[in-house]
């Protein structure tokens, strides 16, 4: 009797509960007995405010298991690590290996264009009559059965008929084809050169010494200079691109103390003086004569064929960056990873996580199970061997059927493949003027030919500079925040309460108190008739 409070009747407890708890309006139950239109006034009115609260809850708890975010905006002021900077001379090697093949190429694809645009046009089909040869070194032939054709097909949009290009490809046994085709006469033809392009590179091994090509950065940068001070050989890494060229990465790493930004501004960026020169150019390939420039962070492989910008030679072009940072929250609040360890992908580059490289890496492991051989311009799995129709006749068909269904989202690559959950972001502004001026031009190409042994008759077209610089140190960071956090929720919770029945959590443990009462008040009156009934 010390622990619990014992009562005649489940009526004396109601009694007892309703004259003494905390919650507003239940007092009025007993208080109007003498009244039944009262009573039961008040016991419906108590029954649909616990009805609207407990609905309340519902709603709250919905929401709250939606794990929406809100997005919070910060401003930060501080000196920061300047980003990578690659730059790449659009003028990719042609390897002994392969340069017999894209000799070869080249007057295979001549002979295509001037077929495909003079010939008669009652002829739909075009056969490419080149000699081709086997390399000496690898047994390799430019093959035949993926000659230009012009077809005509309906335009679903209009209802038209339309006069297409692309060349047909076929799966291993025949029985399935379709043609890749483009409106565009020139893009197809960049397609197909790049096309027979990647067979003919398959040749080259997976780790290829390019120092007897490596040229140095003096034939290509002629003048480099951050914060007003000259680089050092130790500010860059050299790497070939097989569509972009011998490239340059400047604070690659982002460890470097001499990379630190102090200021913002143009004098106090990276001025570079380059020379777009194409020596051994390969212009089906690329149609673009100039610079390629990619801005990047840190320890990231620069993707130049989804990013970056063209500069054009005979200008001077200004870039100006503005960091953001996105820190995402992760976990049941959205999907991101924090360096790619949790990620179920096996990552194909030796850099750091980014959706990118995730993406790349995963359609190159379907590439080589659907297919048999990965794609020449991604890293390649252990074990496996670069595509080569020599080998593989079909691969081109299982290839684009395969990145066709990457672009429309219907591989898992995306599911797989989340987003950094720390992601820095570089928003450029691009100015250009011409350079060097008609006055000036002469004292800059004595003073480049004195320094550098430039000698060109191109009256400079083939030198541009660029500067890269902060417009300003403050970066803005894009924070996502729970939109109901446990403190928040709760707090809800508690107005909702205060709201409907204007009580506190006190009246919670007085409502938790009635029904233990209830519990041993029922127990003791199943004991006692069970002892009626014995005796």
């Amino acid at each position: 009797e010390g622990l619990i409070e014992f009562y005649d009747s489940f009526k004396d407890m109601f009694e007892f509960f309703c004259k003494n708890t905390t919650i507003h309006g239940t007092i009025r139950l007993v208080c109007s007995d003498g009244n039944k239109m009262k009573t039961a006034f008040w016991t419906l009115l108590l029954l649909a405010s616990f009805g609207m609260l407990y609905w309340q809850f519902a709603l709250m708890f919905s929401q709250y298991w939606a794990y929406p975010v809100v997005l919070t905006m910060a401003m930060h002021s501080e000196p920061k690590m300047f980003p990578a900077v690659t730059i790449c001379n659009l003028d990719p090697y042609r390897f002994d290996l392969v340069s017999e093949h894209l000799v070869q190429l080249d007057r295979m694809a001549e002979e295509s264009i001037t077929r495909l645009f003079h010939m008669n046009k009652k002829n739909s089909h075009v056969r490419d009559s080149s000699r081709t040869g086997n390399l000496s070194r690898s047994g390799f032939q430019l093959s035949q059965n993926f000659s230009l054709q012009r077809t005509v097909e309906l335009n679903n949009r209009t209802g038209k008929r339309q006069s297409l290009v692309g060349f047909r490809l076929c799966n291993a046994t025949g029985g399935n084809c379709f043609y890749k085709t483009y409106s565009s006469g020139v893009d197809a033809i960049l397609e197909w050169y790049r096309f027979h392009y990647v067979n003919i590179m398959s040749q080259l091994p997976v780790i290829i010494n390019i120092s007897d090509h490596e040229e140095q950065i003096e034939d290509m940068v002629y003048s480099c200079q951050y914060d007003g001070e000259p680089c050092r050989p130790s500010d860059y890494v050299h790497f070939h691109h097989p569509v972009f060229g011998s490239c340059y990465t400047f604070n690659s790493e982002g460890t470097d103390s001499f990379w630190t930004a102090t200021k913002p501004g143009v004098p106090y960026g990276l001025s570079l003086i380059l020379r777009a020169e194409q020596k051994d150019h390969i212009p089906l390939l690329s149609t673009v004569a100039g610079v390629k420039v990619m801005i990047h962070n840190h320890n990231e492989t620069s993707f130049l064929e989804h990013e970056g910008f063209d500069i054009r030679p005979g200008i001077a072009t200004t870039i100006g960056i503005q960091q953001n940072e996105v820190n995402r929250l992760g976990g049941n609040y959205g999907k991101c990873t924090t360096d790619g360890s949790d990620v179920n992908v096996k990552l194909l580059y030796n850099n750091s996580y980014t959706l990118q490289a995730c993406l790349h890496s995963c359609f190159q492991h379907i590439m080589v199970r659907k297919c048999g051989c990965g794609y020449y311009y991604y890293p390649l799995p252990s074990g496996a061997e670069y595509c080569n129709y020599n080998k593989q006749p079909a691969w081109g068909h299982c290839f684009y059927q395969l990145y066709n269904r990457l672009r429309n989202h219907h591989l898992n690559c995306f599911d797989q493949c989340p987003k950094p959950c720390r992601e820095s972001l570089y928003k450029v502004s691009v100015g250009t003027a011409k350079w060097p001026s008609a006055k000036s031009q002469d004292w800059i190409r004595q003073a480049l030919r004195h320094q550098n042994g430039y000698n060109s008759t191109s009256n400079m077209k083939d030198i541009a500079k660029v500067t890269i610089f902060y417009k300003q140190l403050n970066y803005e960071s894009v924070n996502e925040s729970p939109l109901l956090s446990d403190n928040l929720l709760l707090s809800s919770m508690g107005s909702q309460w205060s709201l409907w029945f204007g009580s506190s959590v006190l009246s919670v443990v007085e409502m938790l108190e009635l029904l233990i009462d209830t519990l041993v008040l029922s127990l003791l009156f199943c004991y006692q008739s069970f002892r009626s009934k014995k005796t």
